[in-house]
């Protein structure tokens, strides 16, 4: 399998999962059926969503336009989504995510990951949908459930016919290996921060010796935390000397060459624009290579930057150190 390929197989299913994928954080509702239609009729065959999004319907919807107006079948498009901490439990699992499947139209998720390695109190659907990080009382209030207990019901998923895949995100190594210890189905995906200010280059490795395929988020660093107020005062990398001048050269846009240096080290990326154009030129970064020395330039950007950190939501929580 080279970088060049446009999908790579799973390890235990054998399918094909696209090595560019269309992100669903922050898609607004009201656009979001529209931008999933559009992303779809450009080329786009994976959508990565997750209950947390809160635009689960409006994807679906955009979705099932497409496959009625011809431009995808189902079997076409890989449909990623994630359990969300308020329902690790043994008992919460299979309802939450048959209730995901409902919002999204469809039978099946492609792959269905576990969000995060955090356990927290549950909050009723009715009362409060996605639940976020925060109770009804507006604060986290974790609880005491092994990620093991929360994986054997994942595993259900896919003796039920419910998900082909199941995998991890936001989990780091030692519990990562801790799972493939006791696993029966083999988590096939790891979806965590990967970016030039966060290379990550131990855990991908890591995973690459596991068979387990990675796949990064914010690949354009502090780009999508600006508006959240969570970019830590890092300077953009889209603007950065180094990146416009590597794509200057190359030809490429900067955001071209920032997915593209994660392409070229093996990995699954999962962008997301409003812009029509943005989306489509981010689709087209397995059909040119960066020189090596490029590669190499850009990852020493890496400075350990990381900006989707649950304990920032609370230094007092030791629980939600999960990168420590």
């Amino acid at each position: 399998m080279t970088t060049n390929a446009t999908a790579i197989a799973l390890k235990r299913t054998g399918q094909l999962m696209p090595r560019v994928g269309f992100g669903l954080w922050k898609v607004d509702r009201p656009t979001c059926a529209t931008t999933v239609y559009n992303a779809l009729k450009a080329g786009y065959r994976l959508l990565d969503g997750a209950g947390d999004y809160g635009n689960e319907k409006e994807a679906g919807e955009g979705l099932r336009r497409a496959i009625a107006d011809g431009i995808v079948k189902r079997e076409e498009v890989f449909v990623t989504s994630k359990l969300w901490n308020t329902y690790h439990e043994r008992h919460q699992v299979k309802t939450i995510a048959k209730k995901q499947l409902e919002l999204w139209g469809i039978e099946y998720f492609d792959l269905y990951l576990i969000h995060f390695p955090i356990s927290l109190e549950y909050v009723k659907p009715e009362d409060k949908y996605p639940p976020e990080w925060w109770g009804l009382d507006g604060k986290i209030h974790t609880i005491n459930v092994p990620l093991r207990e929360t994986w054997e019901v994942m595993e259900e998923l896919v003796d039920d016919g419910l998900a082909k895949n199941i995998g991890l995100s936001n989990t780091q190594g030692s519990l990562l290996i801790d799972v493939t210890r006791y696993a029966r189905i083999q988590p096939q995906v790891l979806q965590v921060e990967i970016h030039p200010y966060l290379t990550q280059e131990a855990l991908v490795k890591q995973a690459e010796l596991l068979g387990i395929v990675v796949t990064a988020y914010s690949s354009f660093g502090p780009q999508s935390y600006v508006e959240l107020g969570g970019d830590k005062g890092a300077a953009g990398l889209l603007s950065l000397d180094l990146v416009t001048g590597i794509a200057s050269r190359v030809n490429k846009t900067p955001a071209q060459v920032l997915l593209r240096w994660a392409v070229q080290r093996g990995l699954a990326v999962i962008p997301k624009s409003n812009n029509h154009d943005r989306l489509v030129s981010n689709l087209q970064v397995t059909s040119f290579e960066l020189p090596a020395e490029d590669v190499k330039a850009i990852s020493s950007l890496n400075i350990g930057l990381r900006l989707n950190d649950p304990f920032d939501l609370d230094p007092n929580q030791g629980t939600l150190a999960i990168f420590a």
